[in-house]
């Protein structure tokens, strides 16, 4: 019988030794897998593992065609360009304080989980900003820029989900940066050079040329989204995002975010956000803290044959206004819905990116020259752009810190709450472990829409209320997805 019990205990004593050693190792081998979900995503991010990696954007300047084939000029473009990419890392997710023996017996922090991720970005000024991809850092918990065998701490400046953009600043000084070349000098079979940081291979650089412009691939998930990629057939693969798509003297053309892909790496097709939009975006970053959006208060779709016959019109040039905000920048202006937009300033207009990106370059308050076909006459117009709240001045965001309830809350502006068809709403921002938001299984960006029918303005309201309520509560909100959905609660 003592024998049998020896046995017992040497078997367990191996197994548990076992499973300790391998707990060990795992997160060597298990930190930058490409997920499974990836290999068979069609349109997706340019990430590595469950956060997100960068991709390295390259200027492109405008050589001879013979100058190009000459490999002196991609060395100096390389080396220009290297200098200026980051490796950026990613820690996401939280450890739980909730312990059992077994986690004890192997050393194990909880039940929480960790994360690493990895990617890329670009030094965008000497005094330490840098641009990458919101997809990057989002949801990060800390995130570190790796330079020059040096690991700074980064501080997140904003994000902008609508182009996938994001601004960290590192305490560093007269760092090399990027020189920004205007994106709108690109043509399509340009050379351009992609730098960044793919499958964690520091500072690599691949060469293609621009296989297109304006296109949309209808990847990002903002409700008011601007998609107006520069495609090349650069080799871009996970690691690469946030990255910099620079031209043959190394100036920053585009910042490399998705790839296009049945298995998830390199195919042929790679997609950048122009720099023109990346540096108004920055811009905004350092000067307002917010990016100052500029809207006409319309919809727009692109002409095909189909509405070309139902309009009337002549040919498939333009997009055509398919919704006019009551009061918006369009309405004033005297815009009606079935026109035709053709032109805005000096840049023509056929596609829905075309239309997003000149709009992406101004602020509120800017005045855009529109010209646009009703009847088969052409008009001309200016128009006073707007901001998301309707009016022509600056956007800050204000954020309130509900303590009381363990939250932080913004109000929707008012154009997202048309889009939306509500009438009020308001978002959850960051919600602290523990308090009142999380254990009522509330999300970061739910935005709460009513509390027993009674609708929610601001959220003082919302803090005062549930503080306060006993009883039954049924409250109103929609998912991070748009969904309208109820939660029935007992205080």
């Amino acid at each position: 019988m003592k024998q049998i019990f020896l046995n017992i205990f040497i078997s367990l004593s191996c197994g548990f030794l076992g499973a300790y050693l391998f707990s060990i190792n795992a997160a060597n081998f298990n930190t930058y897998l490409l997920p499974e979900n990836e290999k068979e995503t069609l349109v997706s991010f340019t990430s590595n593992d469950s956060s997100a990696e960068d991709q390295t954007a390259v200027t492109y300047a405008k050589p001879s065609r013979s100058a190009v084939t000459d490999l002196e000029d991609f060395s100096e473009a390389s080396e220009v360009s290297t200098q200026c990419v980051v490796y950026i890392r990613t820690i996401s997710g939280q450890e739980y304080e909730r312990y059992s023996w077994f986690d004890l017996f192997f050393n194990n922090r909880g039940n929480g989980r960790q994360v690493m991720g990895s990617g890329s970005g670009v030094i965008f000024t000497a005094d330490g900003y840098i641009v990458t991809n919101n997809h990057v850092i989002d949801d990060a918990n800390k995130i570190e820029v790796i330079y020059n065998k040096k690991t700074y701490e980064a501080q997140l400046i904003g994000t902008d989900p609508s182009t996938d953009l994001a601004l960290l600043k590192i305490e560093a000084k007269d760092l090399p940066h990027i020189k920004v070349a205007s994106s709108r000098t690109l043509d399509v079979g340009d050379w351009v050079l992609a730098v960044g940081n793919p499958f964690n291979l520091n500072s690599t650089v691949t060469a293609g040329i621009v296989s297109a412009k304006g296109r949309r691939i209808n990847i990002l998930e903002d409700i008011f989204p601007i998609e107006s990629f520069i495609q090349t057939d650069a080799a871009i693969n996970p690691g690469n995002s946030g990255g910099a798509l620079v031209n043959m003297k190394g100036e920053l053309v585009g910042i490399n975010t998705a790839i296009l892909s049945k298995t998830g790496s390199y195919a042929g097709y790679g997609f950048a956000v122009p720099s023109d939009i990346v540096s108004k975006i920055v811009n905004d970053f350092i000067k307002y803290g917010e990016v100052q959006k500029a809207f006409m208060g319309v919809e727009v779709v692109e002409v095909d044959e189909d509405l070309s016959n139902r309009l009337g019109t002549k040919d498939l040039e333009g997009v055509a206004v398919s919704l006019i905000e009551d009061g918006g920048a369009a309405d004033k202006a005297g815009l009606r819905k079935g026109d035709i937009i053709i032109q805005m300033d000096d840049f023509t207009i056929n596609t829905k990116a075309d239309y997003d990106e000149v709009l992406s370059y101004h602020k509120p308050g800017d005045k855009i020259s529109v010209k646009y076909k009703r009847d088969n006459k052409t008009v001309s117009k200016e128009v006073v752009l707007t901001n998301i709240e309707g009016t022509t001045g600056i956007v800050k965001k204000i954020v309130y810190n509900a303590e009381k309830i363990g939250a932080t809350f913004e109000v929707v502006p008012k154009l997202e709450r048309n889009r939306l068809g509500i009438e009020s709403g308001i978002r959850i921002g960051s919600v602290e472990r523990g308090g009142l938001i999380y254990n009522m299984d509330l999300e970061e960006d739910f935005i709460i829409l009513s509390i027993n029918n009674y609708m929610i303005d601001s959220p003082e309201d919302l803090e005062e209320i549930l503080v306060k309520i006993r009883g039954r509560v049924v409250l109103a909100f929609l998912d991070d997805e748009g969904r309208k959905k109820f939660y029935s609660y007992r205080f």
